[in-house]
């Protein structure tokens, strides 16, 4: 969903300790796509008995295209172009 990123790419343009949550960093929108890449994914994986690694990696990434393709035919902003909120 993040156009090709993985999760320690992501950790790093947010300038993430090690092992600090990327979830816990985001604003409601990109949490939003999150959420709802990881549900749609969940669903798929029980819908299409996929139990091998290879093949769940394979429906992850086939979920979030599809999340990503919508965010920008809806015209919103791509995740990684989404601001990481302030700590306070």
């Amino acid at each position: 969903m993040y156009n090709g990123e993985t999760a320690d790419d992501i950790a790093k343009r947010k300038g993430l300790r090690y092992r600090e949550d990327i979830l816990d960093n985001m604003g409601s929108d990109e949490l939003i796509a999150n959420l709802f890449r990881i549900s749609q994914t969940e669903q798929k994986l029980k819908r299409d008995n996929i139990k091998t690694e290879i093949d769940a990696n394979k429906a992850h990434y086939e979920v979030g295209s599809k999340i990503r393709k919508t965010i920008k035919e809806l015209g919103g902003t791509m995740p990684e172009d989404l601001p990481t909120p302030k700590k306070v």
